[in-house]
């Protein structure tokens, strides 16, 4: 059976709703930057190459493992539109991480035994669409190595992304990663508004939480602290940044100036990348 056969049969609906399964679309014409690295000419043979299963997930858990395997040995698992939050668990801790448009999430590769058990879980946070690129996907555009190119970037983007999340994560005071945090989501997911940035993406405290190693009380509290100061306003489904970054890290760590500088300034690298 291929994927696009094991689509249609139907996979298991999530807790809230359901996958909806849109058939083979045209990637290009749903991301058209993986075109980048084509020559003008290429791109309308390539377009009739890369298509791929492109499915809608509502809100809620999504059995996004059951499609990476579908995908596998392919690239994996691209996604088109919505933020995804990726949760995996050791023992009784549970880490996350925030995927979005352009992210592409690869199969296991299973190329060693590991020595913790840890397990994964999917929540779309946001109305997400996906594609599913298999095995089938890569022979077809193999005769266009800037797509594999591009994806391979993609790949590298949200290894940096994750890196930049544990750095945030180390800093000591859970005032400032929050911040921090937030003005990285901002970046990525945030709208200019008058005073600041809204960030229209649904983070509980406990969500937070994970994302910055840290416990829901502690997340509450200091989002208290935060709000107090005038920083950061809103809740669960909205927050509203205000101010600027480089204005709240000298509220905050005052009066270490060259710190707020050093941190604003490696802020300003990674939103140039």
């Amino acid at each position: 059976m291929t994927s696009e056969e094991a689509i249609a049969s139907g996979l298991p609906l999530n807790g809230n709703g359901a996958w909806i399964w849109l058939g083979m679309k045209c990637l290009l014409d749903l991301d058209s930057d993986l075109a980048d690295e084509l020559e003008p000419e290429a791109v309308r043979a390539a377009r009739a190459a890369a298509i791929a299963p492109i499915l809608d997930a509502e809100p809620g858990t999504i059995p996004l493992g059951d499609w990476l395997n579908l995908a596998h040995p392919g690239p994996g698992v691209l996604v088109l539109d919505g933020v995804i939050a990726v949760n995996v668990r050791v023992g009784d801790r549970v880490a996350a991480e925030l995927v979005g448009a352009g992210d592409l999430l690869q199969p296991p590769g299973g190329e060693y035994d590991e020595l913790l058990s840890c397990e994964l879980g999917w929540r779309a946070l946001l109305p997400a669409r996906l594609a599913l690129l298999n095995r089938s996907f890569s022979k077809r555009v193999r005769f266009w190595p800037g797509i594999t190119l591009a994806l391979l970037r993609r790949a590298g983007r949200r290894t940096r992304n994750l890196s930049v999340q544990r750095a945030i994560a180390a800093q000591p005071r859970l005032d400032v990663r929050l911040a921090l945090l937030l003005w990285h989501f901002a970046a990525r997911w945030g709208k200019v508004e008058p005073g600041g940035i809204r960030l229209s993406v649904p983070l509980t405290h406990q969500l937070l939480g994970r994302l910055v190693g840290a416990e829901r009380p502690s997340v509450s509290h200091a989002l208290a602290r935060l709000h107090e100061a005038g920083l950061v306003s809103g809740q669960a489904d909205e927050w509203h940044l205000h101010g600027s970054l480089k204005d709240q890290l000298a509220a905050m760590i005052e009066p270490d100036a060259n710190k707020v500088e050093r941190l604003v300034t490696a802020a300003a690298a990674l939103r140039s990348h």
